[in-house]
Order: C-alpha cells, then sequence, then structure tokens
C-alpha cells in the first residue's frame, strides 16, 4: 500500500476513536466544544492581532538603557565587571566575592535561581538589582525582541493557538506565547500598549471573575462560599471574616490578602510550607489558616478528598463536562510524584471546567458576531480573558454578546461574571 496505507487505515482508526470517545463518556465533550472550537480558532490565527511595532521598538530601547544602568551600578557593587547572565559567574560574585550566606556548593558552583536570589533579599543592595536586571532581560528578550520577530507583513501577529497541548485541557499558544504575556509588574503590563486596534476599531475585553472560584464554590456545594458568591460579597473578604472568626467590617488588607492566598491555594492544593512564603509567616501559622479554613468550609475537605480518592482508584479526575486527566503519578512509589499527583488530583476538575466554560464561550460569541453579521472578531484569548476587535460601530452589540455568552456559558448554583471594558489597546480595554 505504500503511501495510501495511512488513508486506508483512516477509517479503522475513525470507528475505534468513536468508540473510545463514547466508553470514555467525552462525546459531548468532543462534538459540542473541541470540534467547534476547532474553526474559532482557525479564525484567530488568521485574523491575528495588530502590533504598534514602533511602540514595541521604542519599549525595547528603554529597556535596553535601564539594563545598562543597572550593569553599572552591578558593577559598582561588586567591585569588577562580569557575566550577570553567568550563574557561576554570579555565584562566585555572590558568594565568594561578597560573602553571601550560600547553600552548599555542587559540582557546577552555586545555584543562584529565582528561590536563591529571593531568600537572599535584603542581605545586600546588590540582589534587589540583580532581580530587577534580570526581570528587564527577560522582557527585553522574550516580548521585544521575541514579538519583533513574528509581526507578519499585514502587522499583525498571528499566534498559533493549540488545543491538544495542556493536561488540564486549557488552551494553550505559541509564536508568540500568548498565555505567558507578563501582568504582575507595571513594566510588563506595559507590553499590552503595544496590542491595538486598527483604525478606528476598538477592543473589548472581558475576564472572568475568580471562575475557579466559583466552580469549586457549585461542584463542592458549600452553601456558605455560593452565598457569598449570589450576593455578591468580596469572596476573600468573606473567607478572612470566616477564617480569624472577625465581623467583615472589622478585615484589615492583610487579612484579605491571606484569605486570598489561601482561597486560590487550596485549588492547587497548596501545603502550609508553601503558603507560609507566599503570605510571609510561620509555617505553623500558615498550617492554622489552612485548617481554619477547612473547617469553615467543610464540604471544600470532603470534596478534595473525594476527588484524589475517586482519582487514586480510578487513575484519572473529570471535569464538570466529563474531560478526562489521567494521573499516572498516584500510582508511583516516590512520595513526592504521589504528592504531585495528589495535587493535580484535587485542581483538575476545577482547572479543567474552567477551559472548557471559556471554551464554550469562545464557540457562542464566535457564532453570535457571525450570525448578527457585526463587524467583530474574536481575536485573543488569554486564560479567563477574551478580546473581541470590532468597529466603534459595532462594539457595542458585540460587548453585550461578549458578556452575555461569557456569563451564560453554564448554568451554575453560584453567578458567573465577566466585565467588558472597551479601549483602542489592549492595555486600554484591560481597565
Amino acid at each position: 500500500l505504500g503511501e495510501n496505507a495511512d488513508i486506508v487505515s483512516l477509517h479503522e482508526l475513525t470507528a475505534r476513536l468513536s468508540n473510545e470517545l463514547e466508553e470514555t463518556g467525552m462525546t459531548n465533550l468532543f462534538y459540542d466544544i473541541e470540534l467547534p472550537l476547532t474553526e474559532v480558532l482557525a479564525s484567530m490565527e488568521v485574523d491575528g492581532v495588530l502590533i504598534d511595532e514602533n511602540g514595541v521598538r521604542d519599549f525595547g530601547v528603554k529597556l535596553k538603557s535601564d539594563l545598562s544602568s543597572l550593569e553599572a551600578e552591578i558593577f559598582r557593587l561588586s567591585g569588577k565587571e562580569f557575566n550577570i547572565s553567568s550563574p557561576k559567574q554570579l555565584g562566585d560574585i555572590l558568594f565568594e566575592e561578597l560573602g553571601l550566606p550560600s547553600k552548599k556548593k555542587t559540582k557546577t558552583g552555586y545555584s543562584t535561581n529565582a528561590e536563591v536570589l529571593e531568600g537572599l533579599r535584603g542581605k545586600h543592595p546588590i540582589i534587589e538589582l540583580i532581580l530587577q536586571y534580570r526581570q528587564l532581560s527577560k522582557l527585553n528578550s522574550t516580548y521585544v525582541e521575541g514579538l519583533l520577530k513574528v509581526i507578519g507583513d499585514d502587522g499583525r501577529i498571528h499566534s498559533n493557538f493549540k488545543q491538544t497541548e495542556t493536561r488540564t485541557g486549557r488552551i494553550s499558544s505559541t509564536d508568540p506565547n500568548m498565555q505567558n504575556i507578563p501582568v504582575r509588574t507595571e513594566l510588563g503590563k506595559n507590553m499590552r500598549r503595544f496590542f491595538v486596534a486598527k483604525g478606528n476599531n476598538v477592543l473589548l475585553d472581558a475576564d472572568y471573575s475568580q471562575i475557579e472560584l466559583r466552580i469549586l464554590a457549585a461542584v463542592c456545594d458549600d452553601k456558605t462560599m455560593q452565598n457569598a458568591f449570589i450576593s455578591g460579597q468580596d469572596i476573600h473578604t468573606t473567607t478572612a471574616s470566616q477564617v480569624f472568626d472577625m465581623p467583615i467590617e472589622m478585615v484589615t488588607s492583610s487579612m484579605r490578602r491571606a484569605a486570598k492566598a489561601v482561597n486560590f491555594g487550596i485549588i492547587y492544593g497548596i501545603g502550609a510550607f508553601s503558603l507560609s512564603k507566599d503570605i510571609g509567616v510561620s509555617v505553623a501559622e500558615a498550617d492554622k489558616y489552612i485548617k481554619e479554613y477547612l473547617e469553615h468550609y467543610p464540604n471544600v475537605s470532603k470534596y478534595m478528598d473525594e476527588t484524589v480518592s475517586f482519582a487514586v482508584q480510578n487513575g484519572y479526575a473529570t471535569t464538570i463536562f466529563g474531560r478526562r486527566r489521567y494521573i499516572q503519578e498516584l500510582a508511583s512509589s516516590n512520595k513526592m510524584l504521589q504528592a504531585f499527583g495528589k495535587r493535580a488530583a484535587m485542581n483538575a476538575p476545577i482547572q479543567g471546567s474552567a477551559a472548557d466554560i471559556i471554551k464554550i464561550a469562545m464557540v457562542r460569541v464566535f457564532k453570535k458576531l457571525k450570525e448578527e453579521k457585526l463587524d467583530a472578531r474574536l481575536i485573543l484569548q488569554v486564560h479567563d480573558e477574551l478580546i473581541v476587535e470590532a468597529s466603534e460601530k459595532d462594539s457595542k452589540r458585540a460587548g453585550e454578546i461578549l458578556q452575555a455568552e461569557m456569563e451564560n456559558a453554564i448554568k451554575l448554583d453560584v453567578p458567573l461574571t465577566a466585565e467588558v471594558n472597551v479601549g483602542r489597546s489592549w492595555y486600554d480595554a484591560k481597565g
């Protein structure tokens, strides 16, 4: 048969895969979500997003100038010039020349990874400068130079969106990776200024509010958590009030911050050690927060235990829509791999369901914009956020569709909320 062998085998392969979808309960997931999504992603790839190329170049010039200033100051504090990007040379400067406390030296030299440098904060002014240097260097190489390399002849970037790359079902993207555009720092957020609308068009940006916590509240059927979302209370303030046994009006910003870290950490199976580092308290205090959280939200603890138990017995966890994540690590004899498997089992139904929901919203937004023949296109998806480019005349209706389809993608026991913002650039539209 030679080169025709694949074609001849196609019929049998199709039958086998159809049976497998049926047996695993994922037929609806495939036909109602994943298959219609292929057209949406193809359209997003073809349309792309317009980039302010001159703005990116100017930003790169500023970053290089800032990097030069940082480099000069680092050299002054260290007393000599060296390659800041070389872990070996940096290790020698920090731990031998400057005598900073180090972990044991290995054959390859001292570790200077992010965790090590974070641990040295406050021990010497050079540390803060090196952390800044790394951040700016990453921004310049990955995002400035990276973006400039992939701008098409039409002035737009056409990212490749992938449906099957992640184990949780989330969409990923490459050339460039849109999911990794930095948002934590003001400087990183500035990258969004260079994603712009064409001519008189505008960008509409809608982001799900706390979708994973809302899914958790719904699937574990915890009434206290559900009531906070239904009544429109701030979930982190409500949690702080429960954990610290305080009236809501007496919750401080530091209490809310701790509660927020616990709320999001619980979804990822966070332990006391990790939480203590996140919020700057002792391990014993962090352990107390987690225990009190689970006491006040008992259904969360019960749900997590049942989810892990199901995954251990069956080898996989499932989302609301039946998507399976197979977790081989649960069967490992290695305790660290087992612990990873348990965290993955807790997280997969929540993060995977959020991924499924935004995919449903994308399919519906795409279809509705087309049906109503609006001059508007879905052009980007980043985590829990969708971005539509629309003409000014159709922007109001396109925004209504975007919000309605996101908020009604699924009916849960708690409302899904998505707020739409409008702007000439992604930065402006992010609000």
